[in-house]
């Protein structure tokens, strides 16, 4: 995997990633530290891509599971640490998972399959957050 970030110029503190895909994501600061608060933090994009991460791997493990999942959404709340670096401390996966007929057990099932041994993302990010989940079903 590769990533190139790229500051965007003298006027203020925005950043482009371009991603060994193909992609580009832009970054930007806040005012009080230079930034024109045209983008996403790049700790907001950390705590995305670990809501991404594990989203996309519930929706898979569901589909495989001949689950009739039609929607999947997670809410991340995290803390960081007061002092530098300021590393997540907490963070809490809520997931709303939709379907018809869905069961309680496989929804765990893949919620807890991807947090212990699939998305790299969140159990990378558990080495210094406490990491908690739960869930609801919403009936489509």
């Amino acid at each position: 995997m590769e990533c190139r970030v790229q500051w965007l110029g003298e006027s203020g503190m925005a950043f482009a990633a371009h991603t060994g895909s193909g992609h580009i994501a832009v970054m930007d600061g806040a005012p009080e530290g230079g930034g024109h608060n045209l983008a996403p933090r790049p700790m907001e994009l950390v705590l995305a891509g670990a809501g991404g991460c594990t989203a996309y791997d519930v929706v898979m493990i569901l589909k495989k599971g001949r689950q009739d999942i039609s929607g999947c959404e997670v809410a991340l709340k995290a803390e960081r640490a007061e002092s530098d670096p300021k590393v997540f401390t907490r963070i809490h996966f809520h997931f709303i998972v939709k379907g018809r007929n869905l069961k309680a057990d496989a929804v765990a099932r893949a919620i807890a399959l991807s947090a212990e041994k699939y998305c790299s993302a969140s159990i990378m990010l558990g080495k210094t957050a406490a990491i908690t989940h739960d869930w609801e079903i919403v009936e489509a």
